[in-house]
């Protein structure tokens, strides 16, 4: 990583809640936002604000998360996501992560950390445990 990666960096994402990020099984409705698919945006804040502090061949992969999922958000509707960086432990980042709508200053907030991998070496490890999984 690159020594701009330091507490405090932040990465605002903006997106509109569409149809494939709801849940359906409340019917028409019920149709909102889902947690699990704010995590996976989440997620995607935190990697791409670690993406521009990277070295060539560096990646990052989630490895905990702990969130409050706290408003509902209708399906159109604007989200904020913004992510900040408290801790930076090696190759482990921790985040603060909050979520908005254009209605609620807070819909989701928690925690997120992420391992910064070699993209190479995480490669050959995959291989080896495919090999040992198509025995």
């Amino acid at each position: 990583m690159k020594a701009s990666l330091l507490p405090g960096v932040t990465r605002l994402y903006r997106l509109i809640v569409d149809r494939d990020r709801t849940i359906g099984f409340m019917g028409e409705e019920g149709r909102v936002y889902g947690t699990p698919f704010l995590v996976q945006d989440i997620e995607r804040c935190c990697r791409d604000l670690l993406i521009e502090h990277a070295d060539v061949g560096e990646d990052s992969v989630g490895i905990e998360i702990s969130l409050r999922h706290s408003a509902p958000t209708l399906l159109g509707m604007r989200v904020e996501i913004i992510a900040k960086v408290t801790a930076v432990e090696g190759r482990e980042v921790i985040f603060e992560v909050s979520a908005a709508d254009e209605f609620d200053p807070i819909i989701g907030s928690g925690s997120h950390v992420r391992f910064i991998v070699d993209v190479a070496k995480t490669y050959e490890r995959l291989k080896v445990k495919a090999a040992k999984f198509a025995k």
